[in-house]
């Protein structure tokens, strides 16, 4: 059976979205959900936060994603769902079902804290899919 795609999207697709999509995988797949989550961004940076992938490497879990890579048109339209933790541009809500995680504290300032956060919204999130 396919799986649905959820895309998370931060700026730089390089910490909260990489944290959110490691997250995703572990609690969906814990439930038994078909859904598989990427991560994505408007403006990737170079290479993966050191911070991000530090702590999830501490957590036990491997970043979905080696590098940043930025969204596509086609994953949008294609994807069950959109969580962006960033402003995006206007026509992205026309594409896509799109769910807004603004309030996560920046990972480069504390990791446990921005990692709560997410998986905070994450249970929330998957407990209506």
């Amino acid at each position: 059976m396919s799986h649905s795609i959820i895309i998370f999207v931060c700026e730089h697709g390089a910490a909260k979205s990489i944290i959110a999509a490691a997250y995703f995988n572990k609690l969906a797949r814990e439930k038994g959900l078909h859904f598989k989550a990427i991560a994505r961004g408007t403006h990737p940076e170079a290479e993966l936060s050191s911070t991000a992938v530090a702590g999830l490497l501490k957590d036990r879990l491997i970043p979905t994603e080696s590098m940043p890579v930025k969204l596509t048109r086609e994953e949008l339209e294609s994807a069950q769902r959109v969580i962006s933790f960033c402003t995006l541009p206007e026509e992205y809500y026309q594409k896509a079902i799109l769910e807004g995680w603004e309030s996560v504290p920046p990972v480069s300032e504390d990791y446990e804290r921005a990692r709560d956060a997410i998986v905070g919204h994450l249970k929330e999130f998957i407990n209506h899919l």
